[in-house]
Order: C-alpha cells, then sequence, then structure tokens
C-alpha cells in the first residue's frame, strides 16, 4: 500500500482520486484477509484485523507532514519559494483546478473525532515535535 502513495504529500487530490484509492485499498485488504466479495465484512473491522488506517487519512497526514516540512525551510530555500510562486498570465476559462495550498489550507482545519474543530497553523509547524503530535492526533 505504501507504493500507492508514493509522492502523495504532492498530489492536489479530488475526491473521485481518493474514491478510487480507497476502492483499490479495500480490494488488496479483502485479498490479504482472503475475504471475498459476497463475505460482506465492514472495511473497518478488515483494516483494524490489519491494523493499516484508512488510505484517506493516511494521504492527509502526508500531505500535513510535507507541509510542515516545507514552512521550517529557509525563507531563502528554493522549495519554499515554489509553494508560494503565484503563476502570472490570463487565466483559462472555467473553474481553475484545485492546487496543492488549497488541499493543505483545508487539512489544517482540522475535525477531531469528539466534534472539536482543532486548527493546525504556521507556528504549531516550526515545533517539529509538536507538530508530529498534532498530525497523529488528527484520527
Amino acid at each position: 500500500m505504501k507504493h500507492m502513495l508514493h509522492g502523495s504529500a504532492t498530489w492536489p487530490v479530488k475526491k473521485e482520486n481518493v474514491m478510487s484509492l480507497q476502492r483499490a485499498e479495500m480490494r488488496m485488504v479483502g485479498w490479504m484477509c482472503g475475504i471475498k466479495l459476497k463475505d460482506s465484512f465492514p472495511s473497518k473491522e478488515l483494516r483494524e484485523r490489519l491494523g493499516i488506517d484508512d488510505i484517506a487519512l493516511v494521504l492527509h497526514q502526508n500531505r500535513l507532514r510535507w507541509y510542515g516540512h516545507v514552512l521550517r525551510k529557509e525563507d531563502d530555500d528554493w522549495l519554499k519559494k515554489c509553494m508560494e510562486y503565484e503563476v502570472e498570465g490570463p487565466r483559462h476559462r472555467g473553474r481553475p483546478k484545485r492546487t496543492w495550498r488549497e488541499v493543505v489550507k483545508k487539512d489544517c482545519q482540522v475535525v477531531k473525532k469528539d466534534c472539536q474543530t482543532c486548527k493546525l497553523n504556521k507556528e504549531d509547524a516550526m515545533d517539529r515535535s509538536k507538530w508530529k503530535k498534532l498530525i497523529k492526533d488528527v484520527r
């Protein structure tokens, strides 16, 4: 499964991309557990049996981990400059494509299990251990 997400920290994913990944993941999980489609086991139960997290959660954590890494870079670093770069020129008609920055902005406004909104901010990312803990607590 790890190979399915190679480079996922930089993907500006759409809902249909996540759904496709989840379907592929569940086919693999079912195959690993020896479950047939007609057996109808809950996905959560199968994931718990293997000790793995939902692929959407892993994508979310990967993006936030990379975002924290980039924020901790020096201001003159090329990677940080690329993140803040605005493309000039005329825009095409229609709705613009979703950017990685928009996805991360939404990821930072996390709703935890206990219905409590937790906003992650740039100051949290400067402390690596705190950021890592906050990302893991997102579940």
